[in-house]
């Protein structure tokens, strides 16, 4: 709740402008019943309908106070509310932009969607009752409690007596509902999940014939959740039938004290009906306190969750330069005796040694889970390794600021995203590149099929790219790789889709266009890199070969397996 502070500290003085407001509305509200006490008890028996209409406009102009004054306070604390959340939407948002890959793996981006956005909204559902109950329920309980003891303190105390016993009530409802809310919006994000997953691959689900099984995950899933909301629902909901019942019992026991009372003539009947209005509002403040505390439960465990976000620590701090290494003759690209482990058990790449010329070409290859994808999140700094150094130039990444580090690479991952809007704009990805550029990465990439569309760099492109081909895909995120003509360019599996020719045309457009450009290229096919100036066969993290082509069908018994099996080519050598 700390950080929350933090959030509404620069709205303090709108908000109290708001609570003000409330004020002054409910405490008109309250001058009401007791007009109205004085109209029936005194003005009324003295037949003075100068004064009856006199305090009966004072009803009305008090009513028509209380309801403005409620409009007004109400849309203020709507606005206020809307801010305040939008800046903790905004500031989370950032913050998970910022969480390394590492943290982000713990947190899970389901948990990260939920956070942004249920529990952004119970934060902006809290606040909002908050300041508009927050207020006008204490007043209304307290105001109502004062002007019972001025007309009657007997039949207040009858009231009064029963006041505990709802205060109990709250009390332990809030102690328990918190965790439960808490646990509800765990359980959300598992939900979250397993919608995300669905979506993602209703194709190949619907190919498999697992719908079935999907809607039995998603029952699982959705039962939990349903019972975890039944638990805390049943917890929160003992609050408003026991305060109901505790406030029903005093009113009835002050109708019939009343009665007694005005028959021996102790108090007038118009005490008593004020009573009764005095009651009912009463009665909805503390409908309005125990609603409040079922929001602040929701909103409280929901500001931890955004907390827990927000107060994580910088996982990959840029180290000054001076602790950074330099190196005599530095290779452009340098993986200096690097372990690391994703898991903390066992080490997904270990001893790892390389270096990589300007202008060079790296070949990666190897099994599923060698460690492929693993050295390409190092040298992008998605990771810290365990142990031994990345070097670009000499220098240690971590010694390289992000934005100079990031400029530095054009990268197709092996599951990339294309957003929705025309193809150049996919390409471009809100840099600022001119059409030159754009149509030059375009044709390096091969990507002919852009012409053949109906309006060119102009086409729309559906969300994920799902009016596109594998290939037209692949090729469309090569582009926006080239684009930036980047220093490094990383291609993981960028070509699967590509047919064996398309595949050949884009490597000699690479090789002729972007000489300068040093690629890092993680492959199944040995044909795409079998030219490649190094080449490195991984197997569980390890380093089984490593050479030029030619090389590696000399030694490397595996490499030459692969080789022979894709290409039919059982020379050496070649």
């Amino acid at each position: 709740m700390k950080q929350l502070w933090k959030y509404i500290r620069p709205h303090r003085f709108f908000i109290l402008a708001t609570l003000v407001i409330k004020f002054l509305g409910t405490y008109v509200e309250l001058m009401i019943p007791d007009l109205m006490e004085t109209i029936i008890d005194e003005k009324a028996p003295a037949g003075d309908m100068t004064q009856i209409y006199l305090y009966g406009g004072g009803m009305l102009l008090c009513a028509v106070c209380a309801l403005v004054g409620n409009i007004v306070a109400n849309r203020m604390s709507a606005v206020s509310s809307g801010k305040i959340t939008r800046a903790i939407r905004h500031d989370l948002f950032v913050k998970l932009q910022s969480l390394s890959a590492r943290q982000m793996d713990r947190l899970t981006v389901p948990s990260a969607e939920s956070r942004l956005t249920s529990d952004t909204y119970n934060i902006n559902q809290m606040l909002t009752r908050i300041q508009r109950m927050g207020i006008r329920a204490p007043i209304l309980l307290i105001g109502g409690i004062i002007m019972t003891l001025q007309m009657d303190a007997a039949l207040a105390l009858v009231f009064i007596g029963l006041l505990p016993i709802i205060g109990v009530v709250v009390y332990f409802v809030t102690k328990y509902s918190v965790p439960m809310h808490m646990r509800q919006q765990t359980v959300l994000d598992k939900v979250v999940r397993v919608v995300q997953e669905n979506i993602t691959g209703i194709r190949v689900i619907k190919a498999l014939s697992k719908s079935d099984h999907e809607k039995a995950r998603f029952h699982a899933v959705n039962e939990e959740l349903a019972q975890t909301g039944l638990k805390a629902g049943m917890i929160t909901s003992v609050t408003n039938p026991v305060s109901t019942m505790v406030l029903n019992l005093g009113l009835t026991l002050v109708v019939v004290v009343g009665a007694f009372r005005v028959n021996s003539g102790e108090i007038q009947p118009g005490v008593i009906i004020a009573f009764l209005q005095y009651f009912t509002m009463i009665l909805n403040a503390m409908l309005g306190i125990t609603r409040i505390f079922v929001m602040w439960s929701k909103g409280a465990a929901s500001a931890d969750r955004v907390a827990d976000v927000l107060e994580l620590p910088e996982d990959l701090a840029v180290v000054p330069a001076e602790e950074g290494e330099r190196s005599g003759k530095a290779a452009h690209i340098e993986f200096r005796n690097v372990s690391f482990s994703y898991t903390g058990v066992g080490m997904d790449i270990e001893n790892l040694s390389f270096r990589l010329e300007h202008g060079q070409t790296l070949g990666i290859l190897g099994p599923t889970g060698s460690g492929k994808t693993t050295i390409l999140n190092l040298l992008l700094r998605l990771y810290d390794p365990d142990a031994g150094q990345v070097l670009l130039d000499g220098q240690d990444i971590r010694t390289i600021p992000y934005e100079q580090l990031r400029e530095k690479f054009g990268i197709v991952f092996q599951n990339d995203f294309i957003t929705e809007g025309t193809i150049a704009h996919n390409i471009r990805f809100f840099r600022d590149i001119d059409d030159a550029t754009v149509y030059a990465a375009a044709d390096a990439a091969q990507a002919e099929f852009i012409a053949e569309k109906e309006g060119g760099m102009d086409a729309e492109v559906v969300v994920r790219g799902n009016n596109l081909s594998g290939g037209q895909k692949q090729r469309l995120l090569i582009a926006r790789a080239l684009a930036a003509n980047p220093e490094i360019l990383v291609l993981d599996d960028a070509s699967s889709a590509l047919d064996y020719q398309t595949d050949s045309r884009l490597r000699r457009a690479l090789r002729e266009n972007y000489r300068n450009t040093t690629t890092v290229l993680v492959t199944q096919r040995v044909s795409s890199l079998r030219h490649a100036d190094l080449i490195l066969v991984l197997d569980d993290g390890r380093v089984s070969g490593a050479g030029d082509h030619a090389h590696l069908m000399q030694t490397c018994e595996e490499y030459r397996s692969i080789a022979q099996t894709q290409m039919g080519d059982r020379r050496e050598g070649a």
